[in-house]
């Protein structure tokens, strides 16, 4: 049997014209009327046009899902930005005005149960800023804290994201004297996570009390301005100290640097007597 098609096939010339395409290629001929030959450009590449289209549709599938991809990924991770180095930055109070000793010694002391907090270095990077002078003589407190500035050593100020997995204020919250029924070497007032229950001595650093955190908070490095030295009263961050911030490969990497002045913000706290491993 011969399998070669004639010069007279209705559609190709013959056998050799049809195999002229390489393998796995789809064309479309038109038809030939016997004995003439096809007309030119009446021949069209199929695989190149599903392939453009395919490209096509992949475009916009793509430039779609690379801007959800986009949104979502600006949110979960910081930026990789940040500050040179530990900017000196004025405190103000929730009023605007500016932050003095004598302003926190009249409002705040260790028994304010609403959280005060504030940017720095970064503006993702919030801070407790804690009173722990006693309410009353005699009262719970502390006086010359780890870290303490003001007339009584008692202002003191820590990263508001807990050191365990990142959970931020009001999860970590500051708890006054009285607030759960647990204390710690008689200290009864203390930063704790309603998150999984990592506790801190705020009047020591922060350092831990509970874990699962093993880290203590970062602690801010406050300036006060000593009006017994001259000084106007105000009081500055210039610096953090301790272990990164958590959810920061460094303090000064992962934001955008704060403004020269910023500004006190009050929030309410979430209050969970939960304390493992005690």
């Amino acid at each position: 049997m011969n399998d070669d098609c004639p010069a007279s096939c209705p559609y190709v010339g013959g056998r050799a014209d049809a195999f002229e395409f390489p393998l796995g290629q789809v064309h479309r001929l038109a038809p030939v009327a016997s004995g003439g030959s096809p007309p030119s450009g009446s021949d069209v590449d199929e695989t190149k046009r599903n392939l453009l289209k395919l490209l096509a549709v992949a475009g916009v599938v793509g430039a779609a899902g690379g801007g959800l991809v986009g949104g979502t990924l600006q949110y979960a991770q910081p930026p990789l930005v940040g500050a040179k180095s530990f900017p000196k930055v004025q405190l103000l109070d929730v009023d605007s005005s500016p932050l003095t000793a004598t302003k926190v010694g009249a409002e705040y002391n260790v028994t304010t149960s609403d959280l005060y907090t504030f940017a720095y270095p970064l503006t993702n990077e919030p801070n407790f800023l804690l009173n722990l002078a006693p309410a009353s003589p005699g009262g719970s407190g502390a006086k010359n804290a780890t870290g303490g500035v003001g007339p009584n050593g008692s202002i003191v100020a820590f990263s508001a994201i807990c050191q365990h997995l990142g959970c931020p204020a009001p999860a970590l919250a500051y708890y006054p004297p009285g607030t759960c029924p647990k204390t710690f070497s008689g200290r009864d007032f203390y930063i704790h996570c309603s998150c999984h229950g990592s506790t801190y001595d705020v009047a020591k650093g922060a350092a831990n009390l509970t874990g699962p955190a093993v880290y203590p908070l970062p602690q801010v490095t406050l300036l006060w301005n000593d009006p017994s030295k001259g000084g106007d009263d105000t009081i500055w961050a210039t610096g953090v100290t301790g272990v990164p911030v958590n959810g920061h490969f460094e303090t000064l990497v992962g934001g955008y640097q704060v403004p020269g002045t910023v500004q006190l913000s009050k929030q309410s706290p979430v209050i969970l007597c939960v304390f493992p491993g005690t």
